[in-house]
């Protein structure tokens, strides 16, 4: 089941089952998500087996566009923490909508977020440190 514009489909809505990987770190990225409902656990590995969640988003959340937006591979894994509906938005239809945008807007955008995975790496590092040693974060 999707949203379409004309004959083209620019949405595809998607239903994943409780633990089910949505997208996994380090692959290309396809799509952007919205939460439609349920809960989806982003998460990174580290040290080859290890996770460390990073945050939860809840319906009405978005995730996965930082693929989108700066075309590096996932910095995180996602998935389902129940029946979850989302909505993905295609790199197509968000290329399209980025083409449209302010130059000067894109190139802070993309500078804003190189920053936010450069402090993702780092404080997930640092959590599983943190770990090694017997100290837990709270949420």
């Amino acid at each position: 089941m999707g949203i379409t514009d004309g004959n083209k489909k620019v949405m595809d809505r998607q239903v994943y089952i409780a633990d089910q990987v949505i997208f996994r770190e380090g692959k290309p990225g396809s799509a952007a998500y919205v939460v439609q409902e349920g809960r989806v656990e982003i998460y990174k590995t580290i040290n080859g087996d290890e996770e460390v969640v990073l945050g939860s988003i809840e319906a009405g959340g978005l995730f996965g566009e930082l693929a989108l937006v700066d075309n590096q591979p996932r910095m995180a894994s996602a998935r389902a923490c129940e029946r979850t509906v989302l909505i993905a938005i295609n790199r197509q239809t968000f290329e399209k909508k980025m083409a449209a945008s302010d130059r000067f807007i894109k190139a802070i955008l993309r500078i804003l977020l190189n920053n936010y995975r450069t402090v993702v790496r780092r404080a997930a590092r640092a959590e599983a440190k943190l770990k090694e040693h017997g100290i837990e974060l709270d949420d």
